[in-house]
């Protein structure tokens, strides 16, 4: 028997998030955070060029002595790629182009981010992940039987480019992440906060075979306090501060770099298509696109019916998802049997590990009390 799902009447979120509440009328508390804290503090973006200005000015001066002003993560995603145009072509500044490659890149991934440094002339720093510890890591979390099996990968990202902005000393770090296709964000126990060094910590050491000693790591008090506060290291998000339709960057970016597009959001990363395309809704029932779709439908660049029929086929075929398991398996040197294995077995939580989610708890609602942080995790 099928398990019928209560969805919001607005949006397509539904009960898979257990902590999903409805109004009277069917709106589900998403939609509604989006109305009252979200949308009329960014307003699409509109009106905010003078914050734009303010912004692109202070990381002129803060950068002004130095070969580069900021540093933008590039992941080869639509955000990020559109973010390092926007930052060149229209802000005149002159960004380093920061790529972490934890072995997963897809070939479209590599050629959008060659295509866009090369044709906007800018200088690009390839970060690579040990691939035996992001290997060991990446299996531990598989045993680990929890729903964030990306954790590793993201938590590279991050921890590398944060370190080499402390280390160079670039005050501005520039971050594709965005209110217009990421005003709804994944349920926590979808996806755990990457950041957790203390639960990835206890993952490997209970399941991991060699020691970490070349794998980037971060905290939630280094980049949340130290970083900020201390060495006035700034992350900030330019494309909340301008109008930043999804579907006019595919096709600006499409016809000016030869951009190729992803067909779901993080998808550039084979390992990441793989874990939300295939592990995350075959093992837990979390369908990311719920997510994203969501977010698409808030900030009206898609219609709630589109969504619905979207989300009537599985993110992949059933060829697919042999041709990634397969793709994955080999990668991390296991049998495809021991990968289904991992995604038969029991699940875990966050809550079966060590972790400092109260310290997250705590942060976040300093944050939304001092109007800092919009939506967010819960």
């Amino acid at each position: 028997m099928v398990k019928k799902f209560k969805v919001c009447v607005r949006c397509v979120m539904d009960t898979t998030d257990s902590k999903i509440r409805f109004d009277e009328r069917g709106i589900c508390d998403h939609c509604l955070t989006f109305e009252k804290d979200i949308l009329p503090r960014w307003n699409y973006g509109l009106g905010k060029e003078h914050y734009l200005s303010e912004l692109r000015d202070k990381i002129k001066i803060t950068g002004k002595r130095k070969e580069f002003d900021c540093i933008i993560g590039m992941s080869g995603g639509i955000d990020s790629s559109y973010l390092v145009y926007i930052a060149k072509e229209k802000l005149g500044l002159r960004p380093l182009v920061f790529h972490v490659d934890a072995g997963w890149n897809s070939p479209e991934a590599v050629s959008n981010i060659e295509a866009m440094v090369d044709k906007l002339d800018l200088d690009l720093h390839t970060e690579v992940i040990d691939w035996k510890e992001m290997r060991d890591l990446q299996l531990a979390y598989f045993k680990a039987g929890v729903s964030n099996i990306d954790t590793p990968q993201d938590h590279a990202f991050f921890a590398t480019m944060y370190k080499f902005a402390a280390k160079y000393g670039i005050r501005y770090i520039l971050t594709g992440g965005n209110y217009s296709t990421e005003c709804i964000r994944n349920p926590i126990e979808w996806m755990y906060y990457q950041s957790d060094s203390s639960q990835l910590k206890d993952i490997h050491k209970k399941f991991g075979s060699i020691p970490l000693k070349n794998f980037p790591l971060c905290s939630i008090l280094w980049h949340k306090v130290w970083l900020p506060y201390v060495r006035q290291i700034k992350v900030v998000r330019p494309l909340d501060l301008m109008p930043y339709i999804q579907k006019e960057a595919i096709e600006s970016l499409s016809t000016e770099f030869g951009w190729q597009p992803y067909r779901q959001k993080h998808f550039e990363s084979r390992f990441t298509k793989f874990y939300e395309g295939h592990w995350l809704p075959t093992k837990f029932g979390f369908d990311t696109r719920k997510v994203q779709l969501s977010s698409l439908i808030l900030t009206a660049q898609m219609k709630r019916h589109e969504a619905l029929n979207i989300l009537e086929k599985p993110p992949l075929s059933s060829k697919e998802i042999e041709i990634e398991s397969n793709y994955v398996a080999s990668k991390l040197g296991i049998e495809r049997v021991v990968l289904d294995e991992f995604l038969n077995s029991p699940n875990k939580t966050r809550h079966d590990y060590r972790s400092q989610e109260f310290i997250y708890d705590w942060g976040a609602s300093v944050l939304r009390g001092f109007g800092l942080e919009l939506g967010g995790k819960r």
